[in-house]
């Protein structure tokens, strides 16, 4: 590909995320020791470890704390015996947790930390949610407690990840909250930190055992490694990927997650949320009541790579102001609206060279947004789109008052009966729209442009 045609100001970007990423983590990236005579910079090739500094020996071994059911460092089989683990390697500074085949049931996130390397021994190293329990709050709680009264206590613990949702007294909009449960009386459990919101039983209060499986907050150079998380969808709650998935991330940077099996949540597989230079890589995500993969608000320079994504509501969610992100190579079947999915403040995105598959609406779908909040100057190129929606169903959507996007040497492919089927479609308020060797077959129409003449 001619690199004059990638999407303004992601080149460089793009491939400095991959070379940082592929070391998985921040601290073994490439750094500059300063300048020669004339200016130019000079790699640091020999750093030594110093306090303080990010950069240092790549080692031929570090910290490693093994995980399992028998013959382990730390033996259990629930969620507590690898958090013990990852605090024990997080105080001495760093390394890797290594939980070895089997399965683990959990009653609570395992809250990561940085510079923390989660390894498992493959598809037999299995993660899986406990049911869920959801009850209503019986008395009142403000924003300054730290403890709540549940109406019936029963199959809530003390340790237990905890979800209490209440409609705000004073706008009705939604309230959540997470948390775990540390102490007891009866129906009174504490809480391990203040609620900072009110909870007040004329908001219709509940609590409910909901978390993600691996979370992680505020972290930065953490890689999620070859194993699979089990979401227990059939016996827990909605609980979307704003909020949890099989991994949820919120202001994370410097992440890898690589051969991960993220399966049946009862929300998101994959969901990062205002992180930066995250790669996610062969990783099979499926079978979620929500996103297969969701690049979360105003998340920069993801690169989403070689994935499979399957009977997911979307393949992938680019959410809200992601940004000069790469999504290639990936495998997307049978998602029950779009396989790829870009909306607000979208920008600067390069889709290209993946395959999207019985999509039941729209294959790639750019979101109805307003000009100011628009998925402008992302390229969509060397796709393959086959069989999308039903009997109208569209290869590509282009909506609201989309600009500058270029759709680029896709295949948008129909084998059933052409209907009223669309190749593309471009609605009548975007602007300067790019198409440059599409290839359509079967559909009713080829290309369905709606703007005005002129």
């Amino acid at each position: 590909m001619n690199d004059n045609n990638l999407p303004r100001c992601t080149r460089r970007q793009m491939l400095g995320a991959a070379g940082a990423l592929s070391l998985g983590a921040s601290w073994m990236s490439s750094a500059w020791a300063g300048s020669d005579r004339e200016g130019h910079p000079v790699p640091v090739t020999n750093p030594r470890a110093i306090s303080g500094d990010r950069v240092e020996p790549a080692w031929d071994e570090l910290l490693t704390i093994t995980v399992g059911r028998a013959d382990a460092d730390l033996v259990g089989a629930t969620d507590k015996v690898i958090q013990a683990a990852v605090d024990y390697v997080a105080q001495r500074g760093g390394g890797t947790v290594r939980i070895l085949p089997g399965t683990y049931r959990f009653r609570n996130a395992v809250s990561l930390s940085s510079r923390i390397r989660i390894i498992g021994g493959g598809p037999e190293t299995i993660l899986t949610k406990e049911p869920s329990t959801t009850t209503k709050l019986a008395a009142d709680s403000d924003w300054y407690d730290q403890e709540v009264t549940l109406a019936d206590a029963r199959g809530f613990r003390i340790g237990d990840g905890i979800c209490l949702r209440a409609k705000n007294a004073a706008t009705g909009g939604p309230v959540v909250i997470k948390r775990t449960l540390i102490g007891r009386s009866g129906n009174r459990f504490k809480l391990d930190r203040a609620l900072r919101e009110n909870l007040w039983l004329k908001g219709e209060p509940t609590a409910a055992t909901l978390f993600p499986l691996l979370s992680g907050e505020n972290v930065a150079g953490i890689v999620i490694e070859d194993l699979a998380l089990d979401g227990n969808r059939a016996n827990n709650d909605l609980l979307d990927g704003n909020h949890a998935g099989c991994i949820w991330l919120q202001d994370c940077q410097d992440v890898t997650i690589r051969k991960v099996v993220a399966r049946n949540y009862h929300g998101d597989g994959i969901s990062w949320q205002i992180c930066h230079d995250v790669l996610v890589e062969d990783c099979h995500s499926h079978d979620h009541q929500g996103l297969g993969f969701h690049p979360g608000s105003g998340s920069q320079r993801s690169i989403i790579r070689s994935n499979r994504s399957e009977r997911n509501q979307i393949g992938i969610f680019f959410c809200w102001g992601v940004r000069f992100g790469l999504a290639e190579n990936n495998t997307i079947l049978e998602a029950r609206e779009s396989g790829i999915s870009i909306g607000h403040r979208d920008t600067d995105n390069l889709v290209r060279n993946n395959t999207i598959t019985r999509s039941g609406k729209v294959g790639i779908l750019f979101r109805d947004e307003a000009a100011a909040f628009g998925p402008h100057r992302n390229r969509c190129e060397h796709n393959r789109i086959l069989d999308s929606g039903q009997d109208d169903g569209i290869g590509i959507d282009v909506r609201g008052r989309t600009e500058s996007v270029t759709l680029a040497h896709n295949e948008v492919r129909e084998t059933r009966s052409p209907m009223a089927r669309i190749g593309i479609r471009i609605g009548p308020k975007a602007r300067d729209i790019t198409l440059a060797g599409n290839r359509i077959d079967g559909c009713a129409v080829e290309v369905s442009d709606l703007r005005s003449p002129g």
